[in-house]
């Protein structure tokens, strides 16, 4: 059975959410999550895409993206996994599929407001809807940026956030008040197993492609973080953790 086709549109944002291999958390390490942000850092520069939201969790990344084109997107992602699982997969001394095969992508059209705020309302609310914290601040998502309309260097304001008032301090209180009316909802796990009647939907792997993954990263060995990566990821935690002074994760150097 073939995967679905998916359907890319002018004009579309596009809310990407990718899992690690197996749902296992590898993404708990400060040092991946500074490598994660500069990848991402890189490939703006590359695709020049809109990032308007961003959350890493410890097993799946959440994206809002507006690609230049249409035909951006399966680009943008290819190279992004591609990338990271190569740093990963050093950097953890591991080998073998970091993402799951395919990401999941959900599309809108820009000027749909009521979606766009209640996607980026998701996004930024998946720290405190797993449990990991009460509020909405979190070192690495971008919620800091329309809470106290900081810039972290990679994200940029959605035009609904835009619209909520009329001027940037109106916008960030309504889009405060608004979050702080969130209520997630309970999510229910399918599992498949032997006599399951999900067991058919199970799709069989396809014949192995070649990868870019067999390109040769820019250093042979791991080594240290580079002061570029870490001054990437310092003004992103910078801009969007709870205390800009004292965050809980934060380990830069003075």
């Amino acid at each position: 059975m073939p995967r679905p086709k998916r359907n890319f549109q002018s004009n579309f944002c596009y809310h990407i959410t990718s899992r690690y291999n197996n749902r296992e958390f590898k993404l708990s390490r400060h040092e991946c999550r500074e490598v994660f942000l500069y990848a991402i850092k890189k490939a703006i520069n590359k695709f020049q895409f809109k990032l308007y939201a961003l959350c890493i969790m410890s097993n799946h990344i959440h994206y809002l993206i507006e690609p230049a084109t249409p035909e951006d997107l399966p680009k943008i992602m290819h190279w992004v996994n591609w990338y990271t699982a190569m740093c990963f997969n050093q950097m953890l001394n591991r080998t073998g599929h970091f993402w799951e095969k395919r990401y999941h992508s959900s599309g809108f059209e820009k000027n749909d407001y009521k979606r766009a705020l209640n996607t980026l309302r998701y996004i930024h609310a998946n720290p405190k809807a797993s449990g990991m914290q009460q509020g909405f601040f979190y070192d690495f998502s971008n919620y800091g940026t329309h809470d106290r309309l900081t810039d972290d260097g990679l994200t940029e304001w959605h035009p609904a956030f835009l619209s909520l008032g009329k001027s940037l301090e109106e916008c960030a209180s309504k889009y405060r008040g608004f979050c702080k009316r969130y209520r997630p909802q309970p999510k229910q796990d399918k599992s498949y197993h032997w006599g399951s009647k999900l067991l058919s939907k199970v799709v069989k792997g396809k014949k192995k492609k070649t990868s870019p993954g067999q390109m040769k990263l820019p250093w042979a060995e791991w080594e240290p973080l580079t002061t570029e990566v870490q001054a990437v990821a310092e003004k992103f935690v910078l801009a969007n953790c709870y205390d800009p002074k004292i965050s809980l994760f934060c380990h830069f150097p003075e």
